[in-house]
């Protein structure tokens, strides 16, 4: 029983790591390029940026959706690019948008869109509460399965003394 819940806790816990690959930018773009974003509030879409410079940017994004500076930055290394995270975009619906980033650096810049680190990073956490709450289950299952054999036993035996 205990390993059935710890081997379902691993399952469901692959299943959250392979969220983090979502994180790379899908659609990358160059700066004073408008590219259009199909952006699903449930997806937590994110802005990223690779360069070898530290840059200025300026990003804006069409209909009612909103750009919101990151808390801190996120680093993702994808190949021979690191993407940084320094935008999350705020949509009311699920829709296409039009997105532009310029900088005012003569730097060899890239813009992506994927997915917020930071939902990534809170189901990860969600997955090692799951892995250890499912896995906590089986071993009180077995536990308990255990005991009520024991005491189940022993009244057998008792009662096999008496009759001897």
């Amino acid at each position: 029983m205990f390993l059935a819940c710890a081997a379902a806790g691993i399952v469901l816990f692959a299943n959250g790591m392979g969220a983090a690959s979502d994180l790379v930018p899908k659609q990358t773009f160059a700066s004073g390029e408008k590219i259009t974003v199909t952006v699903d509030p449930a997806d937590k879409p994110g802005v990223y940026l690779a360069s070898d410079t530290q840059v200025t940017y300026d990003c804006s994004i069409s209909g009612d959706a909103k750009l919101a500076k990151t808390p801190d930055r996120r680093m993702i290394e994808a190949g021979d690019a690191v993407w940084e995270q320094f935008l999350v975009i705020n949509a009311p619906a699920k829709g296409d948008y039009e997105l532009t980033c310029v900088n005012e650096e003569k730097a060899t810049v890239r813009y992506g869109v994927g997915r917020d680190s930071y939902s990534v990073v809170t189901g990860l956490a969600d997955g090692m509460i799951t892995i250890i709450a499912v896995s906590g289950a089986g071993l009180l299952a077995a536990v308990a399965g255990t005991i009520v054999v024991l005491v189940r036993r022993s009244g057998a035996r008792k009662r096999l003394a008496v009759s001897g």
